[in-house]
């Protein structure tokens, strides 16, 4: 071996980014396993390379041992004190030199197949190692191919995945197209490690601002908890460290610079960021942003938010398919439960509304059956009462549900009676609501017409026989 060779290994080495040491370990290793494997009784065989000079010494040696287990590659320390005075146990002895011209064509070409291959071994190891120390950060790749289960990124040394389960819906990639990804893990395999990497993560989010605040990445501006939709929306909660200092104003930026740099990189995501307050009803009043929070109530034990909003603001603290609601939920990690301000104080105020309607009601079905009032003539009269009562707002300025009491109409051709059952009567006795049928009646005949009418149409016929 010349120093020709040892260039060649050392231009290796620069390509590789393998350190020089290990390359001529890598070596002397080789050529030691080409002698042991080549012929028998070679076990003790070692040898050194010299890194200088390129040239290589192989030699017998054995190790000193207090209990000999293999006699061709131990010795006591009697045997080895004749080849060296201090040896001790433990010491590799030196016995024989073997002379180089015993290396041969076949121990020169086990020995490249073996330099290969150590050398592929340390590549992935390097690569590995490499890699792993960046888990948990932000690597940039290059679409390389699309396949069913994921885009291949192109990361330099080594390729990354980034599956199908970690892309976001809204985004679609291209051959050639600059991608930054999150790695989740680093997996070491026969091939070469292999890297998993995500842009869904919610610390993808959080190293982006890192990379686009100065604030977040230097420590005086913290983020607290992150609450993500990948390709729909974000809250991002933040607090700082430094006295005087605006979080929430230092992550947006001038003019919203810096959190519009972090939309782009997402595809459009839209990004809520919140101010964090160690009080969880301040902090849950704020994640529920941009809705206005008139009240919230703690309950601990059962880690439970109750919320109050005004009605105007009622749908948007749920938010399109309940999903402001559940981001806050999920920032703050409490369960959290959305009123509205008029709801109680709407249900209060219609029972009396409709319990009025229903003694108006009552009163005057008792009247018609003690004064002989017909029926449908007595609802008429206490329909204008009813439909007032009903209209009345509540004292606490809600809206009641409205109850409207139909006029019957009242035709000689064709009249329709409102019939009162005696169930119905026995209800609003007890200050239910009446139940009310209606019943068509039968044409109007000589035996069923009032007698009132009767007697006015026989005035009336007497009348213009007088005159004739």
């Amino acid at each position: 071996m010349n120093r020709d060779f040892i260039g060649a290994l050392l231009q290796l080495n620069a390509e590789k980014n393998i350190p020089r040491e290990q390359l001529v370990a890598t070596l002397a290793d080789a050529i030691q396993s080409a002698y042991r494997r080549t012929a028998p009784g070679n076990e003790n065989v070692y040898v050194d390379v010299d890194p200088d000079s390129g040239r290589f010494n192989a030699y017998r040696a054995m190790v000193v041992v207090d209990d000999i287990e293999d006699e061709t590659m131990e010795f006591t320390v009697d045997d080895a004190t004749k080849y060296k005075k201090d040896a001790k146990v433990g010491d590799l002895i030196k016995i024989a030199d073997l002379d180089a011209s015993s290396f041969g064509r076949i121990h020169a070409q086990m020995a490249t197949q073996l330099v290969r291959q150590r050398l592929r071994e340390v590549e992935r190891e390097q690569v590995f190692g490499q890699y792993a120390q960046r888990e948990s950060e932000i690597i940039t790749g290059t679409v390389s191919r699309v396949e069913p289960r994921g885009v291949i990124l192109d990361v330099g040394r080594a390729e990354a995945i980034l599956p199908t389960t970690d892309q976001s819906v809204t985004e679609h990639y291209r051959i050639g197209q600059h991608v930054k990804a999150y790695v989740l893990e680093v997996r070491r395999t026969t091939k070469g490690p292999l890297i998993y990497v995500s842009r869904t993560h919610k610390n993808f989010l959080r190293r982006l601002f890192e990379l686009e605040v100065p604030e977040i990445h230097a420590g005086t501006v913290e983020i607290k908890a992150i609450a993500r939709e990948a390709g729909s929306r974000s809250k991002v909660a933040v607090s700082s460290r430094q006295e005087g200092l605006d979080p929430v104003g230092a992550t947006v930026g001038q003019r919203g610079g810096r959190v519009q740099a972090v939309v782009a990189e997402l595809g459009g995501e839209k990004i809520d960021i919140i101010p964090w307050h160690e009080d969880p009803a301040v902090f849950v009043a704020n994640a529920l942003s941009p809705a206005t929070v008139v009240n919230v109530t703690i309950d601990e034990e059962n880690r439970i938010a109750n919320v109050t909003v005004p009605e105007r603001m009622l749908s948007l603290a749920i938010g399109r398919e309940g999903q402001n609601a559940r981001l806050a939920a999920k920032l703050t990690g409490w369960r959290i439960d959305i009123r509205s301000d008029q709801a109680a104080p709407r249900s209060d105020a219609s029972a009396p509304d409709e319990g009025a309607a229903a003694d108006v009601v009552a009163e005057a079905v008792e009247t018609a059956a003690t004064d002989e009032q017909p029926v449908a003539e007595a609802a008429a009269a206490v329909a204008p009462q009813a439909e007032q009562l009903t209209e009345e707002p509540a004292a606490a300025g809600a809206k009641p549900k409205r109850t409207r009491t139909k006029k019957p109409d009242v035709a000689e051709t064709e009249p329709v009676a409102a019939e009162v059952t005696a169930e119905a009567v026995a209800e609003t006795a007890d200050g239910a609501k009446p139940k009310r049928t209606r019943k068509k009646a039968e044409p109007a005949t000589e035996t069923t017409e009032p007698a009132k009418a009767k007697a006015t149409r026989k005035k009336a016929a007497a009348a213009v026989e007088a005159e004739s």
